[in-house]
């Protein structure tokens, strides 16, 4: 797979504080990468590196649409986290001058804005100004004019910020069109459960640096990671024995009704479930994969409790 943009030992530094710390990064092209991080983690300086809004205080930064294109213009979409957009200006007539600012004749830009309005429900309020729409509504224009000119790359920074389940879902469909239609796409975003299903793969980023890098099926066997069991309880009842059985890796959490255990990779059920089934009254129990936000929370919890040299990453 040819790369569309290449990290290679970029440091940035804002004072004594270490933004990203000698990070490398390569992205395929037509591939969905998910860049996660907890707040700090140098994530949104390290968009702002690949946009090119700043630059590397070490390292480099490639993209292969400024060799392929010859310039940027038109070939990049950014969505920005903080929103940038003139909140007293009518929505087609701003949707329209961003496209011609990324090199769309103003026909062709009015007619996919109209289009994409069309797609997310805001044709009809297309002459009113921004700051006439809610913060979710806001956030659907802002994508719009990252992506109206369907741009080969677009870096989407908190793409799901203030939406709905109901138009998390539908910004999840736009995100898989653009690319299938050949946009490579970087994301970053704080909703673990939309990037499991979205993103083809996974780069987490802690104090500046990479702690995680691969697809989910990968990270779940980089964590050697098991399945989870969850058992449903019938009636109170001792669950203290289950620690102590060699298939589980931990018990996860424990209710009233519910007790989660971790199983160990490769784990041999049957005397689990002959133990279960002598000393718990159980209603129900099924097995669950090891999610994204599992394999997160216990890489991060993990990085931060490991010592490290020099300034941490804000």
């Amino acid at each position: 797979m040819n790369s569309v943009v290449t990290a290679t030992g970029v440091t940035k530094r804002f004072g004594a504080i270490t933004a990203v710390d000698n990070l490398s990064l390569t992205v395929g092209d037509g591939e969905i990468l998910a860049l996660l991080g907890p707040n700090g983690a140098g994530k949104s300086t390290l968009i702002r590196m690949i946009v090119g809004l700043i630059k590397p205080d070490q390292g480099a930064v490639q993209r292969s649409v400024d060799a392929r294109f010859g310039q940027l213009r038109g070939k990049l979409g950014y969505l920005p986290e903080e929103r940038g957009l003139y909140q007293d200006m009518p929505i087609m007539r701003t949707l329209t001058y961003f496209g011609v600012l990324q090199g769309m004749p103003a026909g062709k830009a009015a007619e996919a804005a109209h289009a994409w309005l069309d797609r997310l429900g805001l044709d009809a309020r297309g002459s009113e100004k921004v700051k006439a729409l809610s913060k979710g509504n806001q956030q659907k224009v802002q994508f719009v004019a990252s992506v109206l000119h369907r741009p080969p790359l677009a870096i989407l920074d908190e793409p799901f910020s203030g939406l709905d389940p109901v138009n998390q879902e539908l910004f999840l469909e736009l995100i898989r069109e653009l690319s299938q239609s050949g946009t490579t796409v970087i994301l970053s975003a704080h909703q673990m459960t939309l990037v499991e299903r979205l993103a083809d793969r996974v780069f987490l980023m802690s104090r500046g640096r990479e702690v995680l890098n691969g697809s989910i099926a990968e990270l779940r066997k980089r964590w050697h990671t098991g399945d989870q069991l969850v058992i449903g309880i019938a009636r109170e009842t001792d669950t203290g024995f289950l620690a102590d059985l060699p298939a589980v890796e931990a018990v996860e959490d424990r209710s009233d009704t519910e007790i989660r255990i971790r199983l160990r990779p490769g784990a041999a059920l049957s005397d689990l479930l002959r133990a279960v089934g002598e000393r718990i009254d159980v209603s129900y129990i099924r097995s669950e994969e090891t999610t994204l936000h599992e394999i997160y929370v216990r890489t991060v919890e993990r990085d931060l409790a490991a010592p490290r040299a020099g300034g941490d990453a804000a």
